[in-house]
C-alpha cells in the first residue's frame, strides 16, 4: 500500500509539473495578501493547498517556504523570533500551522510591529473555530481564505459529461481525481480517510478513538443528505448524544463534513429545524460506501443525494459569501439549497436524473419563500426553461452565474 501510494504522488507530481491545474482562488489569495499583513488559506488535506501557495508565492518574490511538518524546517522555528525578524522583508510561507500553534502569539506581536501587507501566508487543515489561537491572537490582521478540491469549472476541459462524472466519482482530492485506474483512486481515498482518523485529527489536540470515529463516518455516509438525528446515532454507537455532537463538530471543523442549516424566517410555516448533513467530498463519500466505478454508483441508492452532495459543494466553493441552508416543512415544501446575499434570494434543487422532474413541494417552497429565480441542477447537456425564471441547467452554467456575480 505504501508503495502504491508513493507511485501515486510521483505520478501527480510529474503530472503537475507538465500541467499545472490553476485554481479559481489564485487572484483572491493575491490580493488579498495585496491588502493583509497576513493571509491564511485553510481546506482539507491534500486539497491543493502547497501547490497553489507555492504557485501564488513565486510571483512574491523575495519569499521563503516552510513546511512544518519536515523536521529540517521545523527545526528553522526552534527560535520562531530570530527567524522571522531574519526573513522580515519575505514573503513567509508556513505551511500545516496547526504544528506550531505557539507561534501565533508572535506573529500578532511581529505584525503590529510592520502593518505591511503580504507578510505571511499560512496554510492549515483545520478551520479557525479549531485554530482558537489563531482567531484570537490574528483577530484584525488575517483574512481568511477556503479551499476546497477541484471544483468543475477548474477541471473542465470540454469534455463535458465524461470529465463532469469523472470529477462526481472520484471527487476533488488532486491526487484522487489525476489517479490512472478507479482503483486506484479509491485506494488512495481510503488512505486518506485513514490518516485523517489515526493521524491528524490526533495531531489537532483531540483525542478521539479512530475505529468510533471511521463507524460514525461510515452510519453518516449512508444517511447522506438527510436530517441530523444525535439520538438515534448515539443509540447505535452506544456514546452519548452530547459525544456524537461533538464528533460531528470535529468532522465539520476539519472539513470532512458540512452541517447544512435549515432555513429560519418568519414566514408562519412549520419549519424543519433539524439540519442536514453531508461527507463533503463525493469521491470520499463513494469510498466509505465501497463504490468504484460509475455503474457501481449508478446502481447505489446514495446516487441522488451523492449528485446533491457534488452540486451543493461546487456551489458553496464559488459563492462563500452566501447564506446557504436547505428549506423544508412539515407540509412537504422544500428546496435543497437557499443562497442569500443581501436582499437577493435563490433557490437550487438538485436532480440526479437527465429528465428531472419537480413535485409540488417544491413549487410550494417558492411559493413559500418568493422565489423569484430558481434553478435545477441536473446532468443535462443544455438548459431549458420549464417556468419564468425556472430553469433546468447543466452545473457549469449555474457555477458560471455565481461566478459572475
Amino acid at each position: 500500500m505504501v508503495i502504491l501510494l508513493a507511485i501515486l504522488q510521483i505520478r501527480s507530481y510529474i503530472s503537475d509539473m507538465q500541467k499545472y491545474i490553476p485554481r479559481f482562488l489564485t487572484q483572491k489569495i493575491s490580493r488579498k495578501l495585496q491588502q493583509n499583513p497576513a493571509v491564511a488559506v485553510i481546506g482539507p488535506r491534500q486539497c491543493g493547498k502547497t501547490t497553489l501557495a507555492k504557485a501564488i508565492i513565486s510571483n512574491f518574490e523575495p519569499s521563503v517556504y516552510l513546511d512544518l511538518e519536515k523536521t529540517s524546517d521545523l527545526n528553522k522555528l526552534q527560535d520562531p523570533e530570530a527567524f522571522l525578524t531574519f526573513n522580515a522583508d519575505k514573503l513567509i510561507c508556513l505551511d500545516e500551522i496547526h504544528r506550531l500553534p505557539d507561534v501565533f502569539p508572535l506573529l500578532r506581536a511581529l505584525i503590529d510591529a510592520d502593518r505591511r501587507s503580504g507578510r505571511f501566508l499560512l496554510l492549515g487543515s483545520a478551520s479557525p473555530a479549531l485554530l482558537k489561537q489563531s482567531s484570537e491572537s490574528l483577530a484584525g490582521r488575517i483574512s481568511y481564505v477556503e479551499l476546497t478540491p477541484f471544483v468543475f469549472t477548474e477541471i473542465d476541459d470540454g469534455e463535458g459529461q465524461s470529465t463532469l462524472r469523472h470529477l462526481w466519482l472520484r471527487g476533488g482530492y488532486p491526487l484522487s481525481y489525476l489517479a490512472g485506474e478507479d482503483f486506484e483512486s479509491l485506494e488512495w481515498r481510503n488512505d486518506l480517510k485513514r490518516t485523517l482518523l489515526e493521524r491528524d485529527i490526533p495531531q489537532l489536540g483531540l483525542n478521539l478513538p479512530a475505529a468510533r470515529l471511521d463507524r460514525l463516518l461510515r452510519m453518516c455516509a449512508h444517511l447522506q443528505g438527510q436530517l441530523l438525528n444525535s439520538s438515534k446515532l448515539s443509540e447505535s454507537l452506544g456514546i452519548s448524544y452530547h459525544t456524537v455532537r461533538s464528533y460531528i463538530d470535529t468532522f465539520e471543523q476539519t472539513f470532512l463534513m458540512r452541517v447544512l442549516e435549515p432555513f429560519s424566517a418568519n414566514i408562519k410555516k412549520r419549519l424543519v429545524k433539524s439540519p442536514k448533513i453531508y461527507i463533503r467530498d463525493t469521491g470520499l463519500l463513494h469510498a466509505l460506501l465501497d463504490i468504484e466505478t460509475q455503474n457501481d454508483l449508478l446502481g447505489h441508492p446514495v446516487y441522488g443525494p451523492s449528485w446533491e452532495t457534488f452540486v451543493i459543494e461546487n456551489i458553496l466553493a464559488v459563492c462563500p459569501d452566501w447564506r446557504a441552508s436547505f428549506y423544508r416543512t412539515s407540509a412537504g415544501a422544500e428546496i435543497d439549497l437557499v443562497l442569500e446575499k443581501g436582499s437577493a434570494r435563490i433557490a437550487v434543487e438538485c436532480k440526479a436524473s437527465t429528465a428531472p422532474k419537480l413535485n409540488r413541494g417544491f413549487w410550494n417552497a417558492l411559493d413559500d419563500l418568493h422565489i423569484q429565480k430558481a434553478w435545477v441542477a441536473a446532468p443535462v447537456k443544455e438548459s431549458y426553461p420549464i417556468k419564468n425564471n425556472i430553469k433546468v441547467a447543466p452545473l457549469r452554467v449555474i457555477l458560471d452565474l455565481f461566478l459572475s456575480l
